[in-house]
């Protein structure tokens, strides 16, 4: 065998399964393999003047590379089981939680520290949420801001440059079972191991689903979020982002009893586009520094759809309302939730008129023509019920950016050690369907390489 252990993808999941191997089984042969460019190298063109919208480069750098998604992220670790994923349903809720603080010190370690830890338990908010049918999940949330994740994951390079054989710019474009190992197959040549880490992130499902239906490994349709990213001062929410910063608050419509939540809550931030699979959507960030912070604060707010048989491409129901958008759009479209509510689309002149300046440039737009009637109704009441713990939220200014969409792997059928029907070969993070979050995926990369060790070990 060319390897010992070769790893699939360079995000959380890969990086800490690398990682937690060097540290326990030093002298195996690893090699990690990765679609996106190495860390000094991801840059997005993007610079606001010269090229302003999305240009659809070969590899995404926000997308893909070294530390994946996340690597450019708000770079929060969120120490829940309650959101993030299911792994404590493969693993165990003690197990999970104590993996999520594992991954914290190390991100500590190498160059974290200093950073806050925030904490729901016992805040006040809690009560003001419930008392409007609000519901504020209980978590621990550590900020690292995208600056302090990037140097993080630089030190983290560092120490694995010369101990794991790194192969970036190399899509995996087949993966083989052989008798005792594996063989996986690039452009230029196939390479062999004994054991095969699967870490592609959400950026490589569609890849994930072939590679599924090849081996023939079983799987389950799996949820699409869709939504807006919702942008305002940074006052309208202070008073939650300075005690919380992340607040996950879940709603349940009056109208069709749908749940709307927030997510990835950036005060301070900026909104962003995010290329997956050559369709722009829309994400945010924010930063540790405080000479790169804004005056608003961003979040998304997402309806989360489950289907039913024979429906099973759920994927594919969220990048065709994600398509419409780019096809009115030219990419991403902002509309005022003023404009929203009166039924009319918003201008450049309206924007320009705008209280709210916005952080990212995106076409005026109506997104009434994007969104189907009942995400959009649902988002317009979460607002309004959010209006009511944080005053200012439903002013006509609050701009809405769209679409914001979670594509989730379909959920593969792994074991308790995260491996699937072939002894060997492991499928984790966010590519495996199980966790949707940097917490979940570096957790979950540190629970297999630790049962390769024990097997080494024996």
């Amino acid at each position: 065998m060319d390897y010992d252990v070769i790893i699939i993808g360079a995000g959380p999941g890969g990086i800490f399964s690398a990682y937690e191997l060097t540290q326990r089984c030093p002298e195996k042969r690893i090699a990690v393999f990765e679609a996106g460019h190495a860390l000094n190298r991801r840059r997005c063109p993007i610079d606001g003047e010269k090229i302003k919208t999305c240009i659809g480069c070969k590899s995404c750098s926000i997308m893909s590379g070294f530390g994946g998604a996340g690597a450019f992220s708000d770079g929060k670790y969120n120490i829940t089981n309650d959101f993030g994923g299911t792994l404590y349903e493969y693993i165990g809720k003690r197990q999970a939680l104590e993996l999520m603080r594992y991954v914290d010190d190390i991100n500590m370690r190498y160059g974290g520290a200093g950073t806050k830890l925030y904490s729901t338990a016992g805040t006040q908010f809690k009560k003001a949420c419930i008392q409007h049918d609000l519901h504020l999940l209980d978590a621990s949330v550590r900020h690292l801001g995208t600056d302090i994740n990037y140097v993080v994951l630089e030190n983290l390079y560092k120490y694995l440059q010369d101990k794991v054989a790194f192969f970036f710019d190399t899509p995996v474009e087949k993966v083989q079972v052989l008798d005792g190992g594996y063989e996986i197959s690039c452009a230029d040549r196939a390479y062999t191991c004994e054991k095969c880490i699967i870490s592609v992130g959400r950026s490589g499902s569609k890849w994930m689903e072939t590679v599924c239906r090849e081996l023939d490994i079983p799987t389950k349709s799996n949820r699409v979020d869709i939504g807006v990213r919702v942008e305002l001062p940074a006052e309208v929410f202070s008073h939650l982002t300075d005690e919380l910063y992340e607040s996950k608050i879940v709603y349940r419509t009056k109208q069709y009893g749908d749940r709307v939540r927030t997510f990835c809550m950036n005060p301070k931030g900026a909104v962003v586009n995010e290329n997956t699979n050559g369709i722009i959507t829309v994400n945010g960030h924010s930063y540790e520094d405080p000479a790169r912070q804004t005056e608003n604060t961003n979040f998304a707010l997402l309806v989360a759809k489950h289907f039913s048989e024979p429906f099973k491409d759920s994927n594919g129901y969220g990048e065709s309302i994600a398509r419409l958008s780019n096809m009115l759009g030219g990419g991403v479209i902002v509309q005022r939730f003023g404009d929203l509510i009166r039924g009319r689309r918003s201008t450049p002149n309206r924007i320009e008129e705008s209280f709210v300046t916005p952080t990212l440039n995106a076409t005026p737009g109506d997104l009434s023509l994007v969104l189907p009637k009942r995400i959009l109704d649902g988002i317009i009441e979460m607002i309004y019920a959010l209006d009511k713990v944080a005053p200012g939220t439903a002013n006509d200014d609050t701009l809405l950016y769209g679409v914001e969409v979670k594509f989730y792997n379909m959920e593969v059928e792994v074991d308790e050690k995260l491996q699937s029907r072939y002894p060997g070969l492991y499928i984790i993070g966010d590519g495996s369907g199980i966790t949707h979050s940097l917490s979940h995926a570096s957790a979950s990369g540190v629970h297999v390489a630790r049962d390769i060790a024990k097997a080494v070990e024996n």
